[in-house]
């Protein structure tokens, strides 16, 4: 049977996202693992959103423990995964822009203005590009020349 919510206008079935505060901290303080899942898997999906937030702020406010070390370590976990996706998509982007060029790889980064060292380190995903290089980047592979 699922932690009950007194003095919420909540339910267990609602939508996590919908939960308020006190829900939330209802389940981090009194539920159990079954309880935990749709928390845990919405920290999943959005690390950096409503529900992640409103975690990490109610365990700013209680005694450290296990269960707050849990959440803390699926939050971080969370956003570390994002993180990488995020940079391989960044690399898988560099390394298109390459091949659509057609040029050779020290020829690319001469035309981004940047050395064939560095632009492996971008291409691997090592290094992520600032935006304005990204764009740079994407600019020459459709065109093959650095004319904005």
């Amino acid at each position: 049977m699922p932690v009950q919510f007194r003095n919420v206008d909540a339910s267990f079935d609602d939508d996590v996202r919908t939960w308020p505060y006190e829900a939330l901290a209802t389940v981090v303080d009194r539920g159990l693992v079954p309880d935990w899942q749709p928390v845990l898997a919405e920290i999943r999906r959005s690390p950096w959103g409503a529900v992640a937030r409103r975690v990490e702020r109610h365990l700013s406010y209680r005694e450290p423990d296990g269960v707050g070390t849990l959440f803390a370590l699926a939050i971080e976990r969370a956003r570390s995964q994002v993180e990488h996706a995020d940079r391989e998509q960044v690399a898988a982007r560099v390394r298109a822009a390459i091949e659509r060029s057609g040029l050779t790889r020290s020829q690319f980064a001469s035309l981004v203005g940047t050395s064939a060292s560095r632009l492996s380190t971008y291409a691997s995903g090592r290094v992520t590009p600032s935006a304005a290089l990204l764009v740079r980047f994407e600019r020459v592979g459709d065109t093959g020349t650095a004319a904005p």
